[in-house]
């Protein structure tokens, strides 16, 4: 008798519960261009503390009146545009966006208008 082979929705199944029980963060491809952004359900006080934190270790200039990522002027969008520069500066390492659970990697590059989101 032969060995029935998986379905292919099985195999998916599988591989999306062996991500998560390998603790939640989903491995890329190698040369898969990743940022770094804030997660939309994080509070204003989380969001505020992963700014003040990356500011202290890059240089946020990128965010100030005038710049290119100065608007929209919302906590989220800049904390996302510094919170990417930390992660980029810092290796491109999961731990490097976790932000206390508040960071969140993202294959799509978040880059708008004039504002360029790094990717080193």
């Amino acid at each position: 008798m032969a060995a029935a082979s998986p379905s292919l929705p099985n195999l998916f199944s599988f591989l999306l519960l062996l991500c998560f029980n390998l603790g939640g963060t989903l491995m890329v491809a190698s040369g898969q261009k990743t940022w770094c952004v804030a997660k939309p359900s994080s509070s204003d006080k989380e969001v505020q503390d992963n700014m003040v934190f990356a500011c202290s270790h890059v240089n946020c200039e990128i965010i100030r009146d005038g710049c290119p990522c100065s608007i929209p002027r919302t906590l989220i969008n800049q904390a996302s545009v510094v919170m990417n520069l930390y992660y980029q500066q810092n290796g491109r390492n999961p731990w490097n966006c976790d932000f206390k659970n508040s960071g969140l990697i993202v294959l799509t590059d978040p880059s708008y208008g004039d504002c360029q989101y790094q990717y080193a």
